[in-house]
């Protein structure tokens, strides 16, 4: 008597799961890759020696205002060591400005200066101008299909830009 395997007929369909996931994935990087650069070109346009990684600080500053070192850290996943030599560096050019906090001495709060909040203004709305010159490119039927299959994505992911550490919010514009 021969037994059926009901996972047999599932192989095809998890082939088919995974060359569509192989291709999504693809899809997925170019366009991380094409995003990076205009981010770059933006950022490059206003203040060359500045990394992405330092402009994603200065957002983070400007969209959630003055915060602490450790939550600076924590939002942008990196050592509290390295927020503060990235903080330093931004200090030195005028572009972050830090003092102590009036609730508990010990601790730093870092906030964006005027020149700070000029350039990610900038450089967000130049970003912004060049994502819409390349969504206008596209046909009107695949401009509609593209907001709710990101949206879809993000939602499967179950994840925001940023998570504030010590204070949850969404922070737009974050590179």
């Amino acid at each position: 008597m021969t037994r059926h395997d009901p996972s047999h007929g599932a192989e095809p369909a998890q082939h088919e799961l995974d060359r569509e996931a192989e291709e999504l994935n693809a899809v997925v990087m170019a366009t991380s890759r094409l995003f990076v650069a205009i981010s770059a070109r933006a950022l490059a346009t206003v203040a060359e020696a500045l990394t992405l990684p330092q402009l994603r600080a200065l957002v983070v500053l400007d969209t959630c205002g003055p915060v602490k070192l450790s939550t600076l850290a924590g939002t942008l996943g990196v050592n509290p060591s390295t927020a503060l030599r990235m903080a330093e560096r931004l200090e030195t050019v005028d572009l972050v400005d830090h003092r102590s906090n009036p609730a508990n001495r010990r601790e730093v709060l870092l906030s964006l200066t005027d020149a700070g909040h000029n350039l990610v203004t900038t450089v967000l709305a130049r970003r912004r101008a060049e994502i819409r010159t390349l969504v206008k490119r596209l046909p009107a039927e695949e401009r509609a299909a593209l907001l709710p299959a990101l949206r879809a994505l993000t939602a499967a992911a179950d994840e925001m830009a940023v998570h504030v550490v010590q204070a949850p919010q969404t922070v737009a514009d974050v590179v």
